[in-house]
């Protein structure tokens, strides 16, 4: 009764099993015919990039720095004698002829000295008037035998004493009036005030700059380099200049004078460039451009998307062209540039690089090339 109960129940439950088996089977199957289909695919498909061929090409370069106009003669005016300032006829950017008073001191103290020069000549003439009277008595008298010879020379020494005292007193007096003068600072020449260190009622020290005189004529456009810059080679010592506010305005210059030494705070190197007749727009103290000429040198240039990393080094994708794999190699960057990168080492001349698509490649990976090779 056994086999009897049990196999009913068997004959029952094989069909059903049987079938759940069956689809089971035929789901797993398509499942992994489509995963097998899906990897093949993968394995086959191949990366569209964009390619170029690396051809070195003589480049020009050019290295521009803004600086500043300048005077080429600047002068620091300053009273020649110590007083209180009473008035100050110019200030900062203001236009100078020769000759033109800046500002005045007090001239108490020097007219004084003055009168006082004034009075010791008049005493001197009045003391030579007396001594050329004695003289000419003695020597009348000596002629006559009326006196002695002693006493004539005596006369004549008193002579030649107030002579003496007359001409120190008018030395004295042309020194008076010469430090009277002194207190009207004029202008040296024509030119434009650019900086001032007084104001009415200060006292000055003798020297001491109060005002700084920009001659009129030659400009100078003066820059601070880098000695960098030095390392490489211009074609000549020609510089084209531009205002920085307005670019249409030009000239052009010529370097004239390089500092012999390097500046501790700022490390650069002052460079005095010529302007050849400067616009009358280029006016002291305006921002210029200048751009220098470097020798043509043949150099890769890649755009910016070309440029990839291995490790900490840039790197580019290359593709065989046999195999049209992908490959990742390592470069030598000499400057990097607006929209473009120099290439120094690593890529040799006919090598293909890609210069489009290459975040998604991997090394060893097919590539197809768009458009074909170009």
């Amino acid at each position: 009764m056994t086999n009897q109960s049990s196999d009913p129940i068997h004959h029952v439950r094989t069909p059903r099993a049987a079938k759940a088996l069956a689809a089971a089977t035929v789901l797993v199957s398509i499942a992994l015919t489509g995963c097998n289909d899906h990897a093949a695919q993968t394995a086959t498909r191949a990366t569209l990039v964009r390619t170029t061929i690396v051809q070195p090409r003589d480049r020009q370069a050019a290295i521009t720095l803004t600086g500043e106009v300048q005077a080429r003669f600047r002068a620091d005016l300053s009273f020649r004698v110590s007083g209180r300032v009473i008035a100050r006829t110019v200030d900062v950017g203001a236009h100078v002829n020769e000759g033109d008073v800046l500002a005045r001191l007090d001239p108490a103290e020097q007219q004084a000295d003055v009168d006082a020069a004034t009075a010791a000549v008049a005493s001197a003439e009045a003391q030579l008037r007396v001594a050329k009277a004695t003289f000419e008595r003695q020597k009348a008298l000596i002629a006559s035998g009326f006196t002695t010879r002693t006493v004539y020379d005596q006369a004549q020494e008193g002579l030649r004493t107030a002579e003496g005292v007359l001409e120190a007193a008018k030395a004295q007096l042309g020194t008076s009036r010469d430090a009277l003068g002194y207190t009207v600072l004029r202008a040296e020449a024509d030119g434009v005030i650019t900086a001032r260190n007084l104001e009415v009622g200060q006292v000055v020290p003798a020297a001491q700059p109060v005002f700084s005189l920009a001659q009129d004529g030659e400009r100078d456009a003066v820059f601070e380099v880098y000695e960098s810059v030095f390392l490489g080679q211009t074609d000549s010592r020609r510089v084209t200049l531009a205002l920085v506010s307005d670019p249409s305005v030009t000239a052009t210059g010529e370097v004239r004078e390089i500092s012999p030494v390097i500046d501790a705070k700022s490390s650069t190197i002052r460079v005095k460039v010529s302007i050849e007749n400067p616009p009358a727009a280029m006016t002291l103290g305006s921002a210029v451009a200048g751009t220098v000429e470097v020798k043509a040198q043949q150099e890769i240039t890649l755009p910016w998307s070309a440029l990839m990393a291995a490790g900490s080094k840039p790197a580019v994708w290359t593709v065989d062209p046999r195999t049209q794999t992908a490959s990742l190699k390592p470069v030598t960057v000499g400057a990097y540039e607006a929209g473009q990168v120099l290439i120094k080492a690593g890529l040799e001349p006919g090598e293909r690089v890609v210069i489009d698509g290459g975040k998604l490649l991997s090394i060893g990976q097919s590539v197809t090339e768009v458009g074909g090779r170009s």
